[in-house]
């Protein structure tokens, strides 16, 4: 499913246009983005949690050269599954 299958389904499913389902879509996008810029997660009971996570600098490996090369740390996005979506999945 795609951005715009998306929008459709939501609208659809929640009677709101086609257009206000998209600027809702863009606004979650958008908000969820500084959030997480910040440092700061969101949690949505039933659904899951968004947060920013560590990742150490490590060695790595480059495969054209076979050379092992530094990976530097950096940040990585995690989501946990909450226990209602994941019941649904199931």
């Amino acid at each position: 499913m795609n951005k715009i299958d998306f929008v459709r389904a939501i609208a659809e499913n929640s009677g709101l246009t086609i257009k206000d389902t998209g600027k809702f879509l863009d606004s979650f996008i958008e908000v969820t983005k500084s959030t997480l810029s910040k440092g700061e997660e969101i949690v949505i009971i039933g659904f899951g949690t968004f947060s920013v996570g560590e990742r150490s600098a490590r060695p790595g490996r480059d495969f054209k050269t076979g050379k092992i090369i530094e990976v530097p740390a950096s940040k990585v996005i995690k989501f946990k599954v909450g226990k209602g979506l994941k019941e649904a999945v199931k």
